[in-house]
């Protein structure tokens, strides 16, 4: 044994356990490939995930392999179009077993556990199979359920589903060696949701993708070139367009805006709203609203400055139940932040804390337009906001920055 082998053999086993990873760069994947990287130094770490399924779908990646000093296992699992949701289901339903199978024959006594929690299934999996084994878990909250399903409409508060998730939640949380989330506003719902239980908490954000991602002039881009727009001021939507997204606000905005010659609204993504999205943009003959598809995670540094104002909105009841991890690239692109959020969650904390941008209730239509009328009078101001956008994402959300808490975070539990 050499002695890199003997290092590794003393070192504690890590498993993280997440449906996406890499080669799937969508959000998830991006952040639990990189948390998992950055601990290897510390921890022997291990991924137990499934195949890619979004914007790396298609690709078959190999079952094992061993990929910057972490070992990979992908599971069997189907891969149909989550946007159904009955496939969506079949998705969860499949690649939990593979992965429950997996974890209980990996497991070891003393092994620590790691595990996100989307897709919401995939806790309890974890959750299970290291009981059984001995080993301790932590739990990586992005999304609270069933919170978010109630904010996407999907279910009503106090009901029988939510009463059962909620107790479901309980036991889960009750065996958590700990806790980690990505706002301040999460902790505080988790705490809630925790009472009695003695579980720590550990609030740790995501961060900018500072190695793919800084601001870039404006009369460079090819993109507003391309669009027509570069006399324009350019709010820009780029990421998800799902259930918890408010783009209804948005777009009954432009509508009312459609013979306003100072603005243009580009949205770039895909979700089960993109379908809606377009229907209204025809609908209404939307001149100034462009609609584009997708484009890789690599061409970040292109359409996030394709832009004057980055936007980023959620409906309503979302407070504590989630992120949106496309703010900290705006930031690192040194762009302001149309946020369209409740007050005090994390998003609005963040554009207001370092002064880079404007925060309005979801569904106020006419909040929205008022902050559309102050961004046009803040027009030469933007350079300025953007300089402390960057700041930001350069001094407290970098991915060195992250990782640090993350060790810091998990040696506190397994020493």
């Amino acid at each position: 044994m050499t002695d890199s082998e003997r290092a590794r053999a003393r070192r504690r086993r890590l498993w993280v356990i997440t449906e996406l990873y890499y080669p799937e760069e969508t959000s998830t994947g991006y952040y639990l490939t990189r948390i998992a990287e950055g601990l290897a130094g510390d921890f022997d770490v291990r991924v137990i995930c499934g195949q890619p399924n979004y914007l790396a779908r298609g690709i078959k990646a190999p079952r094992r392999e061993i990929h910057r000093g972490v070992g990979i296992r992908r599971v069997r699992g189907t891969t149909l179009d989550k946007n159904v949701i009955a496939f969506r289901i079949i998705n969860m339903l499949t690649l939990g077993i593979s992965a429950f199978t997996a974890a209980l024959f990996s497991f070891g006594r003393g092994d620590g556990v790691l595990v996100v929690t989307t897709p919401p299934t995939l806790p309890f999996i974890a959750a299970v199979a290291a009981l059984f084994r001995g080993a301790g878990y932590v739990l990586l909250i992005h999304d609270n359920y069933p919170e978010i399903i109630v904010a996407a409409g999907k279910s009503k508060p106090g009901s029988l589903f939510v009463r059962i998730a909620g107790h479901f939640n309980r036991w889960l949380y009750k065996y958590a060696a700990k806790i980690i989330v990505v706002g301040r506003d999460m902790r505080e719902l988790v705490g809630r949701k925790t009472e009695g239980l003695g579980v720590p908490i550990d609030t740790i954000p995501n961060w900018a993708e500072l190695e793919r991602v800084e601001p870039r002039p404006r009369a460079e881009n090819a993109l507003l070139r391309d669009l027509g727009i570069d006399d324009r001021i350019v709010l820009l939507y780029a990421g998800n367009m799902g259930y918890p997204n408010d783009l209804e606000t948005i777009v009954g905005c432009a509508g009312e805006l459609a013979a306003d010659p100072r603005f243009a609204f580009v949205f770039l993504g895909a979700g089960v709203k993109r379908k809606w999205l377009e229907g209204e943009v025809a609908r209404l003959d939307l001149r100034n609203v462009h609609v584009l598809d997708p484009r890789p995670r690599d061409e970040q540094i292109e359409f996030l400055n394709a832009c004057d104002v980055g936007v980023v909105s959620l409906v309503g009841r979302m407070w504590g139940v989630s992120m949106p991890s496309r703010t900290y690239n705006i930031l690192a692109a040194g762009k302001p932040i149309l946020a369209l959020t409740e007050a005090g969650s994390e998003l609005d904390l963040v554009v207001r804390e370092d002064a880079v941008g404007w925060s309005v209730r979801p569904g106020d239509r006419t909040a929205l337009r008022d902050a559309l009328g102050e961004i046009a009078a803040a027009r030469d101001s933007f350079d300025e906001m953007g300089r402390r956008a960057r700041e930001a994402a350069v001094g407290r959300y970098s991915l060195e920055t992250a990782v640090g808490r993350y060790r810091a975070s998990l040696r506190g539990v397994w020493k």
